[in-house]
């Protein structure tokens, strides 16, 4: 191996795949707010890997957890019963809505949503899945047939299964694409974030969930980046007062520990016997062990509420820049338009020391 290669940026290029487009920073460590380089440059990250670092870099009760979890028993798979898994299941649906009572244990957001999907084409018998234009679900082939873009789809297009596209936030085109007898769901993120944080009226949910219930169509909330505290409630849809049948969470759940889960309402639980899911990973006691503590955690010290102060503090800040158009989104989530190209705006925020 030559020198060239010893340097972790040259060596990650030369043998991973190309997926990312990366800023040359190598981080090694970080703590709270901060993380490091290799070079000892110290950052503020507003940005926390993909909406992952809820409570912070390294939160001392979940790497506790971690710690003691791992020196006790690394991994079984959920073919055994496990105390850690049960903690972990309980103190979720203690803090979703009182029908969400079930939850199926994956590793990613990507495979909560293919699992979701399945559910409400197995409850439904139907096959047809809509979904909304811009929204973003996954990349794996079930979850990407959701995922709209041509650039996602191009390579793969024989193969995905059929979807329906709407405009986000408009009531009228659900109720039209709904009215077949072959969609088994309706598959939505309620803040589109790849989209740019954008949000629809809170009336607007509430009519489709109705549309949902009179058409016999599974509502899926795909709560990966909005959901486990990050937007002031637990669950988005809780701040505009509506319970969907399935909800996909990740990203956050674990803290930085990779994790996945579908919430599933009583009705739909009912329905699924032992074989119809399946999963290596999902439940792992180490990943539990993670959940467990980010949930206490999060009860515990009121996070949510933190969240929603934290927006009106970093939002009234973000409004008194010169360049600032407007700022979106809710709690720690947060979009800024710019009246620029933002690229270079986010590198020069790096050279300051801040990750956006």
């Amino acid at each position: 191996m030559t020198e060239t290669l010893l340097d972790p940026m040259a060596l990650e290029d030369a043998v991973t795949l190309p997926t990312y487009s990366k800023p040359p920073v190598a981080l090694v460590r970080g703590q709270g707010t901060h993380v490091w380089d290799t070079e000892g440059r110290e950052y503020l990250d507003f940005y926390g890997g993909h909406c992952v670092a809820l409570l912070g870099h390294c939160p001392p009760r979940v790497v506790e957890a971690i710690r003691e979890q791992a020196g006790e028993l690394l991994f079984y798979s959920n073919a055994v019963y496990s105390p850690v898994r049960a903690e972990a299941a309980q103190a979720l649906v203690d803090l979703a809505p009182d029908t969400l009572n079930r939850v199926f244990w994956c590793n990613s957001g990507t495979e909560a949503n293919e699992a979701a999907l399945k559910l409400a084409r197995a409850v439904t018998g139907r096959s047809r899945v809509v979904a909304f234009s811009d929204g973003f679900h996954g990349r794996t082939l079930g979850a990407l047939a959701a995922t709209h873009g041509d650039k996602y789809h191009a390579p793969y297009r024989a193969v995905l299964p059929e979807t329906t596209w709407v405009p986000f936030g408009w009531e009228g085109a659900v109720e039209e694409a709904l009215q077949g007898e072959d969609v088994a769901a309706l598959i939505l993120e309620p803040m589109q974030s790849m989209a740019g944080i954008t949000e629809a009226r809170p009336d607007f949910y509430r009519a489709i969930r109705e549309i949902c219930d009179r058409t016999g169509t599974v509502l899926i909330f795909d709560e990966v980046q909005t959901g486990v505290g990050r937007t002031g409630t637990f669950l988005y849809g809780e701040h505009v007062g509506v319970t969907p049948d399935l909800v996909t969470l990740a990203k956050s759940l674990g803290a930085g520990v990779p994790v996945g889960a579908v919430l599933v309402n009583d009705a739909i639980a009912a329905t699924v016997k032992a074989g119809d899911q399946g999963t290596t990973f999902g439940g792992g006691m180490l990943a539990m062990a993670a959940v467990h503590a980010t949930l206490r955690q999060l009860a515990d010290e009121n996070l949510m509420a933190r969240s929603l102060e934290l927006f009106d503090r970093i939002a009234d800040g973000l409004r008194a820049v010169d360049g600032v158009v407007e700022v979106r989104g809710r709690g720690c989530l947060i979009g800024v338009q710019l009246d620029r190209e933002a690229r270079p705006v986010v590198g020069a925020l790096r050279e300051a020391g801040v990750i956006v």
